[in-house]
């Protein structure tokens, strides 16, 4: 059964360039779709994703941190603008700040984020030069509900990716990336549908 009884209303987080979040844009866009977007939380000014959001007439908002005065006022107006357009589920699309525990407290159990890397395997930064380094054959992208810790939430999804003879981070990345936005939209379309299940139940506040 599909929870909720509508569309699922999605929020993503993002700081840069947005291609994750542009796959998860197009695939809202598609009729019939489970989810549709309903904001793009940025703290860069320069983003790509607000331009992508715009576009798309997806609501673009601007929170930046050097406006609030500690993290905890920061996540907290990141969280109300995600919480007065009713978002059901976060998605985090390359945003580059770690959120605090009372962000993840507001959104329990639904908070989301994509990984290059087969999680438990390579979790933090430069995840593609990490399974270089350590010479796998084999990796590719994971999704993962976001808790407390740094790439250990429950997964919900993972895709492989063979590592070429030759393959620099770049090029590995490259490769992963495609994979990214398909796993992405996987990922929340089985939210969406049901399929997967929160891990926490929902809290009074969080969405609409």
């Amino acid at each position: 059964m599909r929870w909720p009884a509508s569309k699922l209303k999605v929020a993503a987080l993002a700081s840069g360039r947005g291609s994750n979040l542009q796959a998860l844009i197009d695939a809202a866009s598609r009729p019939g779709a489970p989810f549709s977007m309903v904001a793009v939380i940025s703290d860069n000014p320069n983003a790509k994703a607000l331009e992508r959001a715009r576009a798309a007439g997806v609501d673009a908002v601007l929170v930046e941190r050097r406006n609030h005065a500690t993290r905890q006022l920061f996540d907290a107006a990141l969280a109300e603008e995600a919480r007065k357009r009713g978002a059901d589920l976060v998605c985090l699309a390359g945003f580059m700040r770690l959120l605090s525990p009372s962000f993840l407290s507001g959104f329990r159990g639904r908070v989301i984020n994509i990984h290059p890397a087969l999680l438990p395997s390579f979790p933090g930064l430069d995840a593609q030069k990490q399974a270089l380094d350590y010479g796998v054959k084999v990796t590719g992208c994971t999704v993962h509900f976001v808790d407390e810790g740094v790439d250990t939430g429950p997964i919900i999804l993972q895709t492989p990716v063979m590592v070429e003879e030759g393959d620099t981070a770049q090029t590995l990345s490259d490769r992963i990336l495609e994979q990214e936005h398909l796993a992405y939209v996987k990922a929340v379309e089985l939210i969406a549908t049901g399929k997967i299940e929160f891990p926490h139940p929902r809290l009074a506040g969080a969405g609409a």
